[in-house]
């Protein structure tokens, strides 16, 4: 039976049509050691994968060292053709791939069915930018010579990808790098295995060639990242996830001074100024907020709104927040999934107890939900002390805490009282106010008026420490390229 046969209304039949080993060097390989994948929504075992260490990672670098030279020799076209298919394939799959997502990380299919064709958009995005690698040719000023200065592939890859977006974050690695003529090896999440496994059969079905990519499921990310950051023969690193990793990955990688892009936490600022359209701001912040549950890094994480306004913000978005409906992702009418595991809830349940116990209220939520699962109530706090520690830390869950402010400068200072710089959302009807604001904002993007940033054509990432580098864009290949300067003679 081909994939595009496989039922995609079965989530066992689904789980079926998932490889479960390793994918080494263009190879599905037993690894002899498996580790169980938990759907988040009951807390039961969905598959058991194969667990890769520092064997499977060393091969895998070296079917990424041994495929690089012809992979960087093909044809920019060749390649732009080679991350259309898998555009199409992703397409084409879209219901049995968004259903894996959901099974595994726990959001709604509605919005896994939108990561699967976000992710898609980068393999086409990228397959159009292979084509437009370019280099110059000039004299230089003082006439004596010519200055000619090519692009060519940094070399092979380490992509170590996180669990909220388990397709899109590999799609927005693995699609520049192969556009670039460079080689992977692919670490996902070892909650979200299975997402990465089934794009690695795609992969091959499109026909990319052995050991440009590999995928190696770990339930020890070091076990396997330690040996191949270790080796000389890699070049580039690519992260997604915690600031406290990116940090750890930098010390690594300094050794082997590769080249680093890292995506790393944030803390979101979303300003509602006094002039904003109230049913756009709300509708903004409900998505800002509530995407993937409140567990993105993009996701709205203090709302700064003005005195005149904040009450009938905050009235309006518990009410909508109240309404959402919160269950198993599978099931028809469901707005918010469970969160990841069990220890991401109860640190989320410990955010607001210990805001409440200063001073915040609760408008609406609060509370886990009984039963199976890892089911938080959406939640939304007023009167949240400044201190409160979801107000300097990531909350990655349904909770929206509001603050206000009375005053322009006071709340661009609160918004950028953070070592966290990715997105800033800013709300308000005043052309002037808007520029001079997002100009003001310590963040790598800003939404203006609007409660989605990410864009395939976009620039990615932050400032500060939310990263390092940019993914998507025109700039997104450039991560995945090095300089040559050849000096010639008149």
């Amino acid at each position: 039976m081909t994939t595009a046969e496989r039922r995609t209304d079965d989530p066992a039949a689904v789980l079926d049509s998932v490889p479960l080993g390793a994918f080494v060097g263009g190879t599905w390989t037993d690894t002899g050691r498996t580790f169980p994948v938990e759907d988040p929504a009951t807390g039961e075992v969905l598959a058991a994968v194969a667990d890769c260490g520092p064997d499977e990672a060393r091969a895998a670098l070296d079917a990424a060292a041994a495929a690089q030279p012809a992979l960087a020799a093909t044809a920019p076209r060749e390649r732009a053709e080679l991350l259309r298919r898998i555009h199409e394939l992703l397409l084409r799959d879209r219901e049995r791939l968004a259903t894996i997502i959901t099974l595994e990380m726990g959001k709604p299919v509605a919005e896994s069915r939108g990561e699967v064709a976000y992710a898609a958009e980068f393999f086409r995005w990228f397959s159009e930018e292979a084509c437009r690698i370019e280099g110059s040719y000039a004299t230089s000023p003082d006439g004596r010579g010519r200055i000619l200065v090519t692009r060519r592939p940094v070399g092979p890859c380490l992509l170590i990808t996180p669990w909220n977006f388990p397709l899109a974050m590999g799609a927005r690695k693995i699609a520049p790098a192969l556009a670039a003529g460079c080689t992977s090896v692919v670490k996902p999440a070892e909650q979200t295995p299975l997402t990465m496994l089934a794009l690695a059969a795609l992969l091959e079905e499109a026909g990319v060639p052995a050991g440009a990519v590999s995928v190696l499921p770990a339930s020890d990310p070091e076990a396997v990242a330690d040996p191949v950051l270790a080796d000389p023969r890699l070049r580039k690193l690519s992260f997604t996830g915690s600031t406290e990793v990116g940090r750890h990955l930098i010390r690594r990688s300094a050794d082997q001074v590769l080249r680093v892009s890292l995506e790393l936490g944030g803390n979101a600022p979303f300003l509602v100024f006094e002039d904003a359209d109230l049913d756009a701001a709300v509708e903004g912040a409900l998505v800002a907020k509530m995407r993937n549950g409140g567990e993105a890094c993009t996701a709205a994480n203090r709302f700064l709104v003005h005195d005149a306004v904040a009450d009938e913000f905050a009235r309006r978005l518990a009410e909508r927040m109240a309404a959402l409906v919160v269950g198993r992702g599978t099931e028809p009418g469901v707005d918010v999934g469970p969160l990841i595991d069990g220890p991401a809830r109860d640190r989320v349940v410990g955010l607001i107890e210990e805001a409440t116990a200063g001073g915040a209220q609760v408008r609406t939520g609060g509370a886990a939900l009984p039963g199976a699962g890892y089911f938080l109530e959406p939640t939304v706090l007023t009167d949240v002390p400044a201190g409160a520690e979801m107000t300097r830390t990531e909350i990655f869950g349904p909770v929206a805490p509001i603050q206000r402010f009375d005053d322009t400068d006071a709340a661009v200072a609160a918004a950028n009282d953070t070592p966290y710089g990715l997105v800033s959302y800013v709300y308000t009807r005043d052309i002037d106010r808007a520029l001079a604001v997002c100009e003001a904002l310590e963040a790598g993007m800003v939404g203006l008026n609007r409660g989605v940033v990410s864009d395939p054509a976009a620039p990615f990432g932050g400032v500060k420490q939310s990263g390092l580098g940019r993914e998507g864009g025109r700039v997104g290949i450039d991560e995945f390229l090095e300089t040559t300067y050849v000096a010639l003679p008149r």
